[in-house]
């Protein structure tokens, strides 16, 4: 099972010698390849051969590239993810829209919820009461917007009442970079399972080709908040939130490490879905 995260921050060449990733720059590196699950490119300095790529693809590693200021930009797909993908993508396609509906309604729930267990932790308890009335306010679909609501209580509890996530600043940069690094994991466990990022459930933007991910990845947002309010300003942000990769989550009393709580998760939403909507699904806790 794949359990590691690489990540090259300086110039490199990359290519592959029998099952192993080699790394080239001051000194050689050889990583087993079926043992990554992620690899991120920091450096626009860094090149790698098609024959590493096909191989990294082949073993559903998630292939991260990018910017000049070391945000992610871009990742590799595989066209073909699962052995059943021609079948999960007619499932996909004919989801109906209540099971939908019943999904993003539960999805946005747990979101709420995990915001406010992070509220009270922090000791902000008339906000995480709040958003508990809210929680309870939500309906199917979410169309009163409790969502919208509890996200301004929370980020202005979280980051004061001057913090917009519009804004360009050095918290929406960490945070931004956090939800991207999650995102890459969810869109790599949904094309793993043979479905499209492209089609979302809720996230129905067609300039986005990860909706799908957008919607599941929701309620673990928090977990990039967790990291976020906590950085060590003397460190570097990004190598802070790549420690989100060694958290254990827990999922029906059990503790799961980052990646394999998704997974679960991800499969209990699909079984949902192409069960008109009936099913558990396997929220985590801290």
């Amino acid at each position: 099972m794949s359990f590691r995260t690489i990540v090259i921050k300086e110039r490199a060449k990359l290519d592959l010698k029998l099952n192993y990733l080699v790394c080239r720059n001051d000194k050689e590196i050889k990583v087993f390849i079926p043992e990554i699950s992620e690899l991120i490119l920091e450096s626009t300095g860094i090149s790698l051969t098609c024959a590493l790529i096909s191989e990294l693809v082949k073993n559903n590693v998630k292939i991260i590239f990018c910017d000049q200021k070391h945000n992610p930009e871009s990742e590799v797909l595989p066209y073909y993810g699962n052995y059943h993908s021609a079948k999960r993508l007619k499932n996909q396609i004919t989801w109906n829209e209540e099971a939908k509906a019943i999904v993003w309604t539960e999805i946005i729930k747990n979101k709420i919820y995990q915001q406010s267990i992070l509220l009270e932790e922090l000791n902000h308890k008339n906000e995480s009461e709040l958003l508990r009335n809210y929680l309870s306010q939500v309906v199917l679909n979410d169309y009163t917007n409790r969502e919208g609501h509890s996200a301004k209580v929370y980020f202005n509890a979280l980051f004061g009442l001057n913090f917009s996530r519009r804004e360009d600043e050095d918290i929406n940069s960490a945070l931004n970079y956090g939800y991207a690094v999650l995102l890459s994991c969810f869109n790599r466990e949904i094309v793993k399972s043979g479905y499209l990022t492209q089609l979302g459930i809720w996230h129905k933007n067609e300039f986005n080709d990860f909706n799908l991910g957008s919607d599941f990845m929701e309620p673990f947002r928090i977990l990039i908040d967790r990291i976020v309010i906590n950085l060590n300003k003397e460190e570097d942000f990004r190598t802070q939130i790549l420690k989100i990769f060694d958290f254990q989550v827990k999922i029906k009393e059990k503790s799961y490490y980052l990646e394999n709580a998704i997974s679960l998760y991800c499969k209990s939403l699909f079984d949902c879905l192409n069960n008109e909507g009936k099913g558990e699904i396997s929220f985590y806790e801290m």
